[in-house]
């Protein structure tokens, strides 16, 4: 009796081992898991993108529709670069692949843009600390032969109102997503490592409009507080924020039509550079 019991207590603890060995195995699989999520850094065209996708170890290039996605690794740590296309669209979508698709730790959505600030100037970078869409707007009431008074549309926050944003007073007001804190820190303490132009945190205007009248580029400076423009950013963090995914714009001044800077294409290749040191700072973080 003693021998059958002595068999039955040490089969119980050879199970109990086995059970936490599972366990404990299970919990280090998930948590590496957790922690190789990659980050995503997305560039619209080929020039914004294809620099940091030349930087990455072990690249494998895989497409969904008419996106592309370099996967590769970075200091060891998996790192997707997308190349989302041009536009509002194109980027939503996007970004909502690439999340259903790679589930990813953090998104950077980088490249150039026109300046709206006049004491910014070609080759400085604004960190988007916020980015609102500038396209998303409500016209004044006019009659026919009445006229267009763009000065005096308001915004309209599509995010406000599960019925008719237009008819919705709560909805005439801007929506602002804010960039991911502890993304604008990595940028923040690698920002002295900029030497082309200044690093500053901003707001980041977004549309499918590309706006070359000064007296309309001064009232969205103005009105909504924008230090830049460009066409994918708040369409992008618009998804990562329905997903709960941090998010941050980062963009570098190409032009600035309110002080005269010039076009220079040279500034994609320098915000690439300088989000490259980014990610190595956001990387010792995960």
């Amino acid at each position: 009796m003693l021998k059958k019991l002595s068999a039955f207590i040490t089969l119980a603890v050879l199970a109990a081992v086995v059970l936490t060995g599972c366990s404990t195995s299970q919990e280090q699989g998930a948590a590496e898991a957790k922690e190789q999520q990659p980050i995503i850094v997305q560039g619209p065209m080929p020039i914004e993108a294809e620099k940091l996708a030349d930087r990455l170890e072990d690249v494998k290039e895989e497409k969904s529709g008419s996106f592309v996605f370099y996967k590769g690794k970075l200091d060891g740590y998996p790192v997707i670069i997308a190349k989302t296309g041009k536009g509002m669209e194109n980027t939503a979508a996007a970004t909502a692949v690439a999340i259903e698709k790679y589930n990813p730790a953090a998104i950077i959505n980088q490249g150039t843009s026109g300046g709206h600030d006049p004491g910014l100037h070609v080759f400085d970078i604004v960190l988007g600390k916020r980015t609102v869409n500038l396209g998303s707007l409500k016209t004044g009431s006019l009659n026919e032969n009445e006229g267009i008074e763009p000065k005096n549309w308001i915004p309209m926050d599509l995010m406000a109102s599960e019925g008719s944003a237009g008819e919705d007073p709560d909805a005439e007001n801007i929506r602002y997503f804010k960039g991911d804190e502890q993304l604008l820190a990595a940028a923040t303490a690698v920002k002295d490592e900029y030497e082309k132009g200044k690093v500053v945190e901003g707001t980041i205007g977004s549309a499918d409009v590309w706006n070359n009248e000064v007296d309309r580029i001064n009232w969205f400076h103005e009105k909504f507080g924008t230090s830049v423009e460009e066409m994918e950013g708040a369409a992008g963090a618009q998804i990562a924020a329905a997903y709960d995914v941090p998010y941050l714009g980062i963009r570098v001044l190409s032009n600035n039509k309110v002080n005269g800077g010039e076009y220079n294409p040279k500034t994609a290749e320098a915000n690439q550079a300088y989000v490259l040191e980014v990610l190595k700072e956001y990387i010792k973080t995960k």
